[in-house]
């Protein structure tokens, strides 16, 4: 899979462009504040519907606009697919293949990609919500199923919450708690039983990829940690539920869900030195190429915001060379000489206030 084109029209700072891409490595470059990262999430945009820097989607126009517009055109072999993403009166509306999309369930997978930011070397060291966010993003990435499952079991949720938080505490405000610990058991098992299956084939594949960068001096085990077990959930939900009703917020499920890394069986949040601990998030990104490629049979576009800089020399080259078959967008300040044995196969675009300048 690779994105062929990217076009813009008032998305943040961007210049109002189409901007034209090679299946292998771009790279744009230029100082801080001029529009790269801006590129990597219109990109983002078009393959989760979300971006990666704000819930506010009208920062996301520009400054005095009423709307803005993205648009790509990418090929899985030889089939095209467009995906158009329209922000306008504080909605958005989405769109594949000219046809618009009303679940995030139809539209992801579109188009597949894994972005890789230094916020994302602090996987490890961030909360359960980061990596949460980091398991769910991937899974729905490769299951529609997922998808749904997670969206209908965070309404439900929504619902209970709320009426957790109702002041009216009568015998009909019990029996709906029952109707929604009913859909947040349905939906929750399923949840936990496909975050059980990605956890162990993401630390299979992490798992080896960490030995290797480490030369084998390593062993990396990322564990799923839920919230309560898949057999429990029920009976959880039920034995919390006086507790709830006094903190007005459900306290069990998936939506409390961790994961854990272990490097040589000591926890890398605690004992694992900040090399370890980003060595340890290398891996798990490079394991998620991996498995979106195997599950969906396309590999994923890679976006790399300004992410080398954060890494030395050898993580860096370890980056690289194991997604040379995947299309890559890279940020940076400058051409890093790490990047030097990788220019003469790649696009390269000086960024400057909003515009791209092809260099070579």
């Amino acid at each position: 899979m690779y994105i062929n084109d990217l076009s813009f029209i008032n998305f943040r700072n961007l210049a109002d462009t189409v901007l034209e891409l090679s299946p292998g490595i771009n790279i744009f470059y230029g100082d801080n504040a001029q529009g790269k990262t801006n590129l990597l999430e219109a990109a983002y945009m078009c393959s989760t519907g979300r971006s990666i820097r704000t819930k506010t989607e009208t920062q996301l126009i520009r400054f005095g606009k009423d709307l803005a517009h993205i648009r790509t055109y990418a090929f899985l072999e030889t089939i095209a697919k467009r995906v158009d993403v329209h922000l306008e009166g504080g909605k958005k509306r989405l769109a594949v293949n000219g046809f618009p999309v009303k679940k995030m369930s139809e539209f992801f997978g579109s188009i597949s990609a894994v972005m890789f930011s230094p916020e994302d070397l602090r996987l490890i060291k961030g909360g359960p919500s980061e990596r949460r966010r980091f398991m769910d993003m991937e899974i729905c990435q490769m299951s529609r199923v997922y998808c749904a499952d997670l969206q209908n079991y965070h309404k439900a949720l929504k619902q209970r919450n709320m009426l957790l938080k109702s002041k009216e505490k009568n015998g009909s405000a019990f029996d709906l708690l029952d109707v929604w610990d009913g859909q947040l058991v349905s939906y929750g098992r399923r949840i936990i039983r496909t975050r059980e299956k990605f956890c162990l084939k993401l630390n299979d594949k992490a798992g080896r990829l960490h030995s290797g960068i480490t030369g084998f001096g390593e062993e990396l085990e990322i564990k799923y940690v839920p919230s309560c077990a898949i057999d429990d959930l029920e009976e959880k939900l039920r034995e919390s539920r006086a507790r709830d009703l006094v903190l007005g917020t459900t306290s069990k499920g998936p939506h409390r869900d961790d994961l854990s890394f272990i490097i040589n069986g000591r926890d890398a949040r605690d004992f694992g030195s900040q090399g370890q601990q980003r060595t340890a998030c290398l891996s798990a990104k490079i394991a998620e190429i991996e498995l979106i490629a195997e599950e969906t049979g396309e590999s994923p576009i890679l976006l790399l915001d300004d992410v080398l800089s954060e890494l030395d020399e050898k993580r860096q080259g370890f980056l690289l060379e194991n997604t040379g078959n995947v299309q890559t967008l890279v940020t940076c300040t400058g051409v890093e000489d790490s990047l030097g044995r990788f220019l003469k196969d790649c696009t390269m675009y000086n960024v400057k206030n909003g515009e791209f300048i092809r260099i070579s």
